[in-house]
């Protein structure tokens, strides 16, 4: 059993950061970078870039919309070409930070209120998908399963991996819970390690009603934001490795 562990990183802007970037990089083998829009700035970019070489961490575009200030968490009415050049230009500017690194992106994962949207709205699904094989098609995306998302890049021909957050609570329909309900962020380390081996052993997660789900999974994510993100990141591949799985780079498992 191979599975990825990822992080959505680079969240700071300027001076400011919220989480411990360089801590959780040497805990996880993939890393969604901010790509400027939502959070992020060319310098921070750079720095995750070479942080993510150094700890041989594949690195993701984590594209959203031009909302620093709500951190990209609220929707933006934006017409479908309009949405297609916002992604290449994000896109395009960490690809430029990084090839001087060495370093390709190896997948992408839409943030907070865009990437809600493309898990229902087929046509902000195709938007995304458009724009990144135009830029690449080799970028592999990372996917809730059962989403708009996964139908439309699968339908192009694309590579897709099956995401699960581990630090967020689902629906019955197979979509997060909204951060507003009582319980939507899993801040237990533990209580979050017990659901993942669950989801392991039988395919099967309890969604925040009590409902049984059954969801694909080939990648977990640790929000770095959520409180104890790098305690979590730890119990999380202790108790997978303890399962015998191995940790695995998107890279590896896609090749």
């Amino acid at each position: 059993m191979r599975i990825d562990l990822n992080s959505d990183l680079g969240e700071g802007f300027g001076p400011y950061t919220i989480a411990d970037d360089a801590g959780i990089m040497q805990v996880i083998t993939s890393a969604n970078l901010a790509c400027g829009y939502h959070a992020g700035d060319p310098v921070i970019m750079d720095r995750m870039v070479g942080l993510a070489k150094a700890a041989g961490v594949d690195i993701g575009a984590h594209v959203g919309y031009p909302d620093r200030m709500g951190f990209g968490r609220r929707a933006m009415a934006m017409d479908l070409d309009e949405l297609e050049k916002h992604v290449l230009y994000q896109l395009g500017a960490l690809e430029g930070l990084a090839r001087p690194h060495g370093r390709k992106i190896s997948h992408m994962n839409p943030h907070g209120a865009l990437g809600n949207l493309a898990c229902v709205d087929r046509s902000v699904a195709d938007a995304l998908v458009r724009a990144t094989s135009a830029f690449d098609p080799d970028i592999a995306y990372l996917v809730l399963s059962g989403t708009e998302l996964e139908t439309a890049a699968r339908a192009a021909g694309r590579r897709t991996i099956n995401l699960f957050l581990a630090d967020r609570a689902y629906l019955a329909n197979g979509q997060l819970a909204p951060r507003s309900l009582p319980g939507a962020v899993i801040k237990d380390h533990k209580a979050s390690a017990e659901r993942i081996l669950r989801l392991l052993d039988d395919g099967t997660l309890e969604t925040i009603d009590g409902q049984v789900l059954r969801i694909a999974v080939q990648s977990i994510l640790v929000h770095s934001d959520t409180p104890g993100a790098l305690e979590m990141a730890h119990s999380i591949r202790r108790a997978i490795t303890d399962a015998g799985g191995a940790i695995t780079p998107l890279s590896q498992m896609l090749s």
